[in-house]
């Protein structure tokens, strides 16, 4: 499902490879789905600007797991 314009309010990610997690605005903490360790680094990085920056994401959410993301 798709949640668009929302701020990313904090970001998390642990030592291990493929672990990050986002705390999306009206939604919660979603973790970055794991699978390809570039995609789920890319979209961290993308997260991390978004809250660095204050720009709003578009996220779209499938099973409790962030697979998709924009900035706006």
């Amino acid at each position: 499902m798709w949640h668009n314009n929302k701020k990313v309010l904090y970001t998390y990610a642990y030592y291990t490879s493929q672990w990050a997690w986002a705390y999306i605005q009206d939604i919660g903490w979603k973790r970055i789905k794991e699978g390809a360790a570039d995609g789920c680094t890319n979209l961290f990085v993308m997260m991390n600007d978004a809250k660095a920056s204050d720009r709003a994401v578009n996220v779209y959410i499938d099973t409790d797991l962030i697979t998709t993301a924009y900035l706006v």
